[in-house]
C-alpha cells in the first residue's frame, strides 16, 4: 500500500496532469471557435468568408460526431494496453504531444491557404482536425481512467477526484484569464478588440507546451494499483463494445442527463467572450472573469468531498444545478454593466466543477455495477463515456455557435457598435434562453433515473469482493 507521502505527490502530478488537460480543452472547445469566427478569413469578399466559416463549421461538427463512434473503441483498446508503464500513461504523454501540435497548426491559415487555395485547405484541415480529436480522445479518456484504477473506495476516489479537478479548473480558467492578454500581446492588429492571427498562434502554442508538460508530469509522478478485481477474466470484444455500454442503464441514463444538461452549459460558457467583445465592447475585461473562476472554481472543488459527505452527491447537483439557473437569469439581465456581468457569470461559473465532479464519480462508480451486472470490467471503456458526452456537446453547440456568429453578424470585422437591437436579442435568446430550458431538463432526467448512490455503490463494492473471494477458495 502506498504512503501517504507518495498519495499526496501522485495525487500533485495528477492534477499538473489535468491542469495541462483542461488548458488544452478550452483552448479546442471554446476559443478555437472564436478564432474561426474572428480571424481565420480575411478576404475582401465578406459572404465568401461567412460561406467559408460555415463549412469549417459543418466539417468541425461532422467529424466530431464521427470521432465519436471511434471513442469507446478507444477506451477498449487502452483496457487491453499492457505496458511496464500500466495501461494509460503512454496514451496520455502520445495523445498530449500530436494533440498539442496539430491543434497549433489549426490555429493558423496554413500560409494563406484560405485565400490562396480554399479548397486545399478545407482538405487538410479536416485531415489534420481529425488527427488532432482522435489522439486528443485517446488523452481524455486515459486521464480520467485511472481513477478507478487508484482506489475502489468511493470517498478516496473522491478525494483523488478533487486533486484532479483543482488542477483543471486552475488551467481552464487560467487560460480564460490570459486567453485575450496573450492574443493581443502578440498581434500586430488588434482587429476590433478580437486579435489577429499571428496572437492566435502565439496563444496556441503556449497552451500546446503548458497542456504537454502537464502530461509529461502526470507521466513521472504516478503509478497505478494493482488489485485482484482489476483483473478481467473476460475482455470486452471489438463486436461487444456498444453493447457493454447500452446494457449499463446507470452509466446510460447518467451520460443523457449530462448531454442534456451540457449543451446548455457550453452554450453559455462558449458564448461569454462574444459577450464582452460585442455586447460590452471591451475584450480585455474578460480577463477579470478568468481570476475569478479560479478563485471560485478552486474553492468549491477544494470544498466537495466535505459537500458530498454533508448534503450526498445527490443533493449537491440539484442545489448546483439552481445556482447556475439563477446565474443565468441574472446574466440575461445585466445588459452592459461590467460588474453585473461578472458577477452573474461568476455565479453561473461557480457549480459548474461541483456537477462535473458529481457526474464523473458516478460514472466512476459504473464500472463496478457493471462488472456486478455483466460479469466484467471495463474501466476504459466506460471511463471514455464522459468524454464521448463532452465531445458531443461541445460538437453541436461549437456548430450552434458558428450558424449563430454569422446569423446576428459577430464575424471578422464586427464590433459592438454594429450590432443591431434587433441581432442582439437574437444572440441573447440562443446565449440564455436555450440553455436554461436545457440545464432544467437534464436535472429532470437526473432525477427521474439516476438512482446509484455512494451507499449503492458501497454495497456492490463488497458483494463483489464476497464473489472473488468465493470463487478463489
Amino acid at each position: 500500500m502506498a504512503s501517504p507521502k507518495s498519495k499526496f505527490w501522485s495525487r500533485i502530478a495528477y492534477a499538473c496532469g489535468t491542469f495541462g488537460h483542461d488548458v488544452f480543452y478550452m483552448m479546442l472547445a471554446t476559443y478555437f471557435m472564436i478564432f474561426v469566427t474572428s480571424n481565420l478569413f480575411h478576404s475582401d469578399n465578406h459572404e465568401h468568408d461567412a460561406y467559408m466559416i460555415g463549412i469549417v463549421t459543418t466539417i468541425i461538427l461532422v467529424l466530431r460526431i464521427v470521432e465519436l463512434f471511434i471513442d469507446p473503441f478507444i477506451g477498449n483498446t487502452i483496457d487491453k494496453t499492457k505496458t511496464r508503464w500500466g495501461k494509460f500513461k503512454p496514451w496520455v504523454l502520445v495523445g498530449a504531444f500530436v494533440a498539442a501540435i496539430s491543434l497549433a497548426i489549426l490555429f493558423t491559415d496554413m500560409g494563406g491557404l484560405t485565400v490562396s487555395n480554399p479548397m486545399l485547405y478545407l482538405v487538410l484541415f479536416a485531415l489534420i482536425y481529425l488527427i488532432m480529436d482522435v489522439f486528443y480522445s485517446a488523452k481524455d479518456v486515459a486521464i480520467w481512467s485511472m481513477i478507478p484504477a487508484l482506489s475502489f473506495d468511493s470517498h478516496e476516489r473522491e478525494i483523488t477526484a478533487t486533486y484532479a479537478r483543482i488542477g483543471s479548473v486552475f488551467g481552464a480558467q487560467m487560460i480564460t484569464a490570459i486567453v485575450m492578454p496573450v492574443v493581443l500581446y502578440f498581434s500586430l492588429n488588434e482587429n476590433g478588440g478580437a486579435g489577429d492571427g499571428t496572437g492566435w498562434f502565439a496563444f496556441a502554442v503556449i497552451g500546446g507546451g503548458i497542456a504537454t508538460l502537464g502530461a509529461v508530469i502526470l507521466g513521472l509522478g504516478t503509478k497505478e494499483e494493482t488489485s485482484a478485481l482489476r483483473e478481467n477474466k473476460t475482455e470486452t470484444s471489438f463486436k461487444d463494445v456498444f453493447s457493454i455500454l447500452l446494457k449499463n442503464d446507470q452509466l446510460l441514463w447518467v451520460a443523457i442527463a449530462y448531454l442534456v444538461f451540457g449543451l446548455g452549459q457550453n452554450l453559455v460558457n462558449n458564448f461569454n467572450l462574444y459577450y464582452f467583445i460585442y455586447v460590452l465592447g471591451d475584450a480585455k475585461q474578460f480577463s477579470f472573469l478568468g481570476v475569478i473562476n479560479v478563485i471560485i472554481g478552486l474553492l468549491a472543488v477544494a470544498l466537495f468531498p466535505t459537500l458530498t459527505m454533508k448534503f450526498s452527491r445527490r443533493r449537491l447537483f440539484f442545489g448546483s444545478v439552481s445556482v447556475m439557473l439563477v446565474g443565468i437569469i441574472l446574466y440575461a439581465l445585466a445588459g452592459t454593466s461590467v460588474i453585473m456581468t461578472l458577477f452573474a457569470a461568476g455565479l453561473f461559473a461557480l457549480p459548474q466543477p461541483l456537477i462535473f465532479l458529481v457526474v464523473l464519480m458516478t460514472i466512476t462508480d459504473t464500472v463496478e455495477y457493471g462488472q456486478l451486472k455483466l460479469g466484467h470490467r471495463d474501466e476504459a471503456l466506460v471511463l471514455c463515456v464522459r468524454p464521448l458526452v463532452d465531445k458531443l456537446a461541445g460538437a453541436v453547440t461549437g456548430g450552434l455557435i458558428g450558424i449563430t456568429a454569422i446569423w446576428v453578424g459577430m464575424t471578422s470585422g464586427a464590433t459592438a457598435a454594429t450590432i443591431t437591437p434587433e441581432n442582439l436579442f437574437n444572440f441573447k435568446l440562443v446565449m440564455f434562453a436555450a440553455p436554461f430550458a436545457l440545464i432544467l431538463i437534464g436535472a429532470v432526467i437526473y432525477r427521474a433515473k439516476v438512482t446509484l448512490t455512494e451507499a449503492e455503490h458501497a454495497r456492490i463494492v463488497e458483494e463483489l469482493e464476497d464473489k472473488w473471494h468465493e470463487m478463489n477458495q
